[in-house]
């Protein structure tokens, strides 16, 4: 009979072996306070200072973002690998997109948990602590520095946006 070995991948570690990598206590709290700290009485619904924090019209989704900045660059710490990096650059910028939205965006923040969704892709596929390499790290700063340009974009647009409602000029 021929003993079959399980798949490895994610850096030669088996599934079971990834799910023993060990997250720190700290980057698990962040989550939570953005994502998760208060519960609505009567539901399992969660929200955390992410929403609360959003309702500041562009300057609270760009403090939270740069707090999630933290917990992407703690993915490639981890030896996440770069697809999973993007999927998480990907769910940060959503949140800030939809985000800066009134209303709409403020709605969405209390359902829409990307720190949460980052921490549980970090979890799945991890490979354990310092793991990350040079080329993983300039790949994240890469996007770091993409979504730090949507960030100043948007404040950019904002600014006009709230010079012309002031000085009542047409935007066009």
């Amino acid at each position: 009979m021929q003993n079959i070995e399980p798949r490895r991948a994610f850096g030669g570690m088996t599934k079971e072996e990834r799910r023993s990598v060990e997250i720190e206590e700290g980057l698990e709290n962040l989550s939570r306070y953005l994502d998760g700290l208060f519960r609505v009485p009567g539901t399992g619904w969660r929200f955390g200072l992410d929403a609360i924090i959003g309702l500041i019209p562009n300057v609270g989704d760009t403090i939270t973002s740069f707090a999630s900045f933290y917990i992407l660059l703690a993915g490639v710490r981890y030896g996440v690998p770069k697809i999973t990096l993007l999927r998480m650059a990907l769910n940060i910028g959503l949140d800030y997109l939809v985000g800066t939205i009134p209303f709409i965006g403020d709605a969405f923040d209390f359902f829409w948990k990307s720190n949460k969704r980052n921490m549980d892709l970090i979890r799945e596929r991890a490979t354990g602590k310092n793991a990350g390499t040079t080329s993983d790290y300039f790949f994240i700063f890469g996007l770091i520095g993409l979504l730090v340009l949507l960030l100043i974009g948007s404040i950019i647009a904002s600014g006009i946006i709230l010079y012309y409602i002031f000085t009542s000029r047409p935007l066009i």
